[in-house]
């Protein structure tokens, strides 16, 4: 019984000696955690900032697609359009002075 005394006791001096020797190692640990916690939370922040800026270029990009969209179609009407007999006499009525047979043309005093 004696001897379970003396060996609880050295185990217990034992298990202080190795927390206190331990001590700069945990908070070694507890340093290098805290680093790489605010390391995250600033990356974080920046991937947030980066992505709102992404969504703002989505938003314009998705506009600008919209409205060349718009464009091609109105391009493909014209195309349809120029295509046209109608077209083709303003044209020649605008470009080349040229007019059906009795048609009569009226010129104001400015010449046009």
């Amino acid at each position: 019984m004696g001897n379970e005394r003396v060996r609880i006791k050295k185990s217990k001096a034992a298990m202080y000696r190795t927390i206190r020797h331990n001590k700069p190692a945990v908070f070694a640990i507890l340093i290098i955690v805290l680093l790489l916690l605010v390391v995250i939370s600033v990356d974080g922040k920046s991937l947030s900032e980066k992505n709102k800026s992404l969504l703002e270029q989505k938003s314009v990009l998705e506009e600008q697609l919209k409205q060349e969209e718009q464009r091609t179609k109105d391009l493909e009407e014209f195309e349809k359009y120029t295509k046209t007999k109608k077209y083709a006499e303003e044209m020649a009525k605008k470009k080349l002075g040229l007019v059906h047979e009795n048609e009569i043309i009226f010129r104001t005093d400015d010449g046009k």
